[in-house]
């Protein structure tokens, strides 16, 4: 996975993490842990607690830390911007009715930083479906060649419990490849790529983490879609997490929730699962219509199958507490991902001209609850 040889350079390295949340939190302790990165981290809204107090990591990995605080800590990124970077590692959400990635990171991508200094490589920590792009097209405006982005799919269970405050599993995981502008059909990495990704690797792995490096990203991002649009927009709408599809009812002496109740069990097991299996498959579907063969390297017909079976399996555990994070922003009144996850495929399926009808009901949903956030109307509580 990462690199093994003389061909990485193990000089410490200047990296800049925007977002200190949950993933950007761990991860910048990650990165910061490697020895291998001096990190500096973009805290935009909890800056001020933060610098105050420091972060409190909860990690059943990583131990408990009080008061933590990566290297050096700013409060934006034109504050950040009087340096050179190895790598900007991008950990907001990816909310384009809010803010685009291009406007988050304009310091960067504007005069005097873009004359002064050469752009960095571009990690993006973010769910969801064409999120490279804007970013891609800001970058090359800046005619300094070919922009360099790592995209990748984020494993990893924690979430931001307060403002400095995560809690974190015992997993993490990063699938890491090339971002190629227009295509999604290449599968070798080039010498340079393969370099700029085992150096981030080698990164993580020294940090205590675990990467895999990809040939291919975006089919490895469509596939963990596939979760998002139906378990993420299912407990959304519902307030609930998947264990409510799965987890049975406690035994004398236990006590959790949520669970399926005996009462609506077989209701639950003839109505709402073979709905999420027909979401999925619509996902199948429109992934043949963009090329993805049926097979291990490209869209398995059989992730349906194993998609359920393994969130079943995960949300049978009362131990399992851990939010889907578009649930967990929706009960916080905070935007959610709902164009780059559902949007997203809703628009692509329109393109490639498949039917999506399941995807299209739930977008329509999804649309609603994000009005309301943005409306107002939703009390944010973090």
């Amino acid at each position: 996975m990462a690199c093994r040889d003389q061909s990485c350079q193990m000089l410490t390295k200047d990296v800049l993490l925007v977002g200190l949340g949950a993933v950007g939190t761990i991860y910048a302790y990650i990165l910061q842990s490697s020895k291998l990165a001096r990190v500096t981290v973009v805290a935009r809204s909890n800056y001020d607690v933060v610098n105050a107090k420091g972060m409190h990591i909860r990690s059943k990995k990583y131990g408990t830390h009080e008061s933590w605080k990566p290297y050096r800590l700013v409060s934006s990124v034109a504050e950040a911007a009087d340096r050179s970077y190895s790598y900007v590692v991008i950990t907001t959400k990816a909310i384009p009715e809010v803010v685009e990635t291009p406007r988050v990171l304009e310091p960067l991508l504007s005069r005097p930083y873009s004359e002064m200094h050469p752009q960095p490589t571009y990690v993006m920590l973010q769910n969801g479906l064409g999120v490279e792009r804007d970013l891609y097209h800001s970058a090359k405006a800046l005619n300094q060649g070919q922009p360099k982005i790592i995209s990748a799919l984020v494993w990893i269970a924690a979430n931001l419990v307060e403002k400095n405050m995560v809690n974190h599993n015992r997993f993490d995981r990063l699938t890491i490849g090339m971002y190629r502008h227009g295509d999604h059909l290449t599968t070798t990495n080039s010498p340079e790529e393969y370099a700029i990704l085992a150096d981030f690797g080698t990164m993580l792995e020294a940090g205590g983490s675990e990467a895999i490096i990809v040939t291919e990203i975006q089919r490895k991002k469509f596939a963990k879609t596939m979760w998002n649009i139906a378990f993420s927009s299912f407990s959304t709408l519902t307030g609930s997490s998947p264990a409510a599809m799965f987890r049975p009812p406690p035994e004398e002496g236990q006590s959790y929730s949520p669970y399926v109740a005996s009462q609506t069990a077989t209701v639950v097991e003839r109505n709402t699962i073979p709905v999420l299996r027909a979401i999925l498959q619509e996902m199948i579907t429109l992934g043949r219509a963009l090329g993805y063969a049926d097979n291990e390297d490209g869209l398995p017909s059989s992730l349906v199958d194993s998609t359920i079976l393994q969130t079943a399996e995960i949300h049978r555990d009362p131990a399992h507490i851990t939010l889907p994070s578009m649930l967990f922003d929706a009960q916080n009144g905070l935007p959610i991902e709902v164009e780059v996850i559902v949007g997203e495929v809703v628009r692509m399926a329109k393109e490639m001209g498949v039917d999506v009808p399941r995807i299209d009901t739930l977008y329509a949903l999804l649309a609603v609850v994000q009005n309301q956030t943005l409306g107002g109307f939703r009390q944010c509580k973090l």
